[in-house]
């Protein structure tokens, strides 16, 4: 079955064209959520790399504040908006265009979920080329005491000066593993919720108004990110390990084997309750901003037909 949106008001912009998919990888990029929940990032990623350095997230961030002020509170804030600024303008214009090519062009008896798998990773795959530089110096921002470098510039400048280009980018297997899994969970789990909530209420799309489209989208994305969290978490957590714990000259699979070897498989899960938190908030409003602004220029929201 085709994979084609059902034709709304669309005012200028024609679905599945050029213009479409610049218009959705703006719709990616205008909202920050990652930025605004630094300080649970910044808790998590200690937390993952030291289990002991703070009782609960409560105290860390007393502690960081009594210590640094708002500043520290929101230590990696800069890497963390210009990375995910680039990763989302192409993990959602690259799947639209994917969901497109897939769904409606290359195979469209396709089944739907399929298609909404392979369109998210291959999205994934080239956006988190564009993230990774950035992951990395935020990273090692935050989990490290004293700090790696106080500025994403002193963090860039650095690792390029000490370990070459290719040290922006040591984490890019483990980010893929993290990311792609993560993503293919996210937007298939979200179009098949917010498909089985206009089940549930027994009314297509069309007959919602914006507002009540976009409050589907929050919800599906909420429940969207707790399975993201869960499914994506243990590689998280060892690109946190790696970028902060990783030896001169020592390959990736040996990384991982030795760190796999100090924390255990216990260790890959330091830290899910709060990320659970982070990520089921983050993924609900990045759909919100996202189909926000698909109505705001016309178009359809995602999901739902």
């Amino acid at each position: 079955m085709a994979m084609q949106e059902r034709k709304l008001p669309m005012g200028k912009i024609e679905p599945n064209t050029g213009k479409y998919f610049v218009n959705c990888a703006l719709g990616g990029i205008i909202g920050p959520t990652h930025t605004s929940v630094t300080p649970l990032d910044l808790v998590k990623c200690r937390r993952q790399v030291d289990p002991k350095i703070y009782t609960s997230n409560i105290s860390a961030w007393r502690s960081i504040f009594a210590k640094e002020g708002l500043r520290g509170v929101f230590f990696g804030w800069s890497p963390t908006f210009i990375g995910y600024s680039f990763q989302g303008a192409g993990k959602y214009g690259f799947y639209e265009y994917f969901k497109y090519l897939y769904g409606d062009q290359m195979f469209p008896n396709m089944n739907r979920t399929v298609v909404y798998l392979g369109a998210s990773a291959s999205a994934e795959f080239l956006a988190d080329m564009a993230l990774c530089p950035f992951e990395a110096i935020k990273v090692r921002m935050q989990t490290t005491l004293p700090p790696y470098a106080q500025t994403m510039r002193e963090g860039w400048s650095k690792i390029v000066a000490q370990e070459g280009f290719g040290g922006l980018y040591k984490g890019l297997y483990p980010l893929w593993a993290r990311q792609i899994p993560y993503t293919m969970t996210k937007f298939a789990t979200f179009e098949e919720t917010v498909n089985a909530i206009y089940k549930t209420l027994g009314k297509p799309k069309e007959s919602c108004s914006g507002l009540q489209q976009t409050g589907i989208s929050f919800l599906g994305g909420y429940i969207a990110g707790i399975f993201c969290a869960i499914v994506s978490h243990p590689a998280d957590v060892m690109v946190s390990k790696l970028n902060a714990d990783r030896q001169a000259g020592e390959s990736a699979m040996k990384a991982v084997s030795r760190i796999y070897g100090n924390i255990g498989f216990s260790g890959l899960w330091n830290g899910l309750p709060v990320r659970i938190v982070m990520l089921g908030t983050l993924t609900g409003f990045q759909w919100l901003i996202y189909d926000s602004f698909k109505v705001f220029l016309g178009l359809p929201t995602t999901g739902g037909h």
